[in-house]
């Protein structure tokens, strides 16, 4: 059974609470979203579950897209195509309607992570994609030092990568997304080495593992990053992640083909 808020938001995150800013720093990253599309391959009509606000749509050619959150619906500009309510446990299309699907950045949200994977396989005919992060790696970051719960959310809420690619069935590959330094999409990683912008609260409510943690954790998180880095201890430890133009961590890209 998929749990729903007043939203429509389906899952453990309610973005009719939280969701409000969410665009405004979830902009996505054109060189993630050549890895996407390079996934899709030659896929024309793609369907997109959990599509929020409408990011890398444009690394497909035709989109359906599937958003439960009334919220995360409205924030979707005007030049995409209307999303449709719905939960990625029971999608309204036939078998193989799409020549691929894709899910980014959602799978972890869903109340049945297996259900909605086994219907994405079941209406599309090519290649299903998933952005995601592996749980096994979100661990190793620099903001574990500062936010351990964070980081525990993540980790617990993102299935394992196995579990996916065992979902979905097929021809699997798992590739690692590079991150860019200057990445334009605000999850927690995106800010390997722009460690300040993680001070902003609104660039932490964009990122929705934020929102299972106290206020107490994000107090002691602000206070100590802003000491280490007036001190320059955060600098001493991490400093080099400044300069590097990529970081490769937890963020893969799952393809499966039938």
């Amino acid at each position: 059974m998929t749990t729903r808020t007043e939203d429509g938001s389906a899952g453990d995150v309610d973005y009719g609470a939280i969701g409000s800013g969410y665009s405004s720093y979830r902009r996505p990253d054109e060189r993630i979203a050549r890895h996407i599309a390079e996934a899709l391959g030659t896929a024309r009509t793609v369907l997109n579950v959990g599509a929020g606000s409408g990011s890398y749509e444009n690394a497909a050619q035709a989109v359906t897209a599937v958003e439960p959150s009334e919220s995360m619906r409205a924030q979707r500009p005007a030049r995409l195509v209307r999303a449709i309510d719905a939960v990625a446990e029971n999608l309204p299309f036939e078998d193989g309607e799409f020549d691929g699907a894709m899910t980014l950045f959602s799978v972890h949200q869903w109340s049945d992570v297996q259900a909605g994977l086994r219907e994405m396989r079941r209406v599309t005919r090519g290649p299903v994609v998933v952005l995601t992060c592996d749980p096994a790696l979100v661990r190793d970051f620099w903001l574990y030092r500062y936010a351990p719960e964070v980081l525990d959310t993540e980790a617990r809420r993102y299935p394992a990568v196995e579990e996916v690619a065992a979902a979905l069935g097929g021809d699997c590959t798992v590739r690692a997304v590079p991150i860019p330094l200057d990445c334009t999409d605000g999850f927690n990683e995106a800010y390997y080495g722009r460690p300040e912008k993680l001070l902003d609260p609104a660039a932490r409510q964009a990122c929705s593992a934020w929102s299972f943690v106290d206020d107490l954790a994000r107090e002691r998180f602000d206070t100590d990053l802003r000491r280490d880095l007036a001190s320059g201890a955060w600098d001493e430890e991490f400093g080099s992640l400044r300069r590097r133009p990529v970081y490769e961590g937890s963020l893969v890209v799952v393809r499966a083909v039938p």
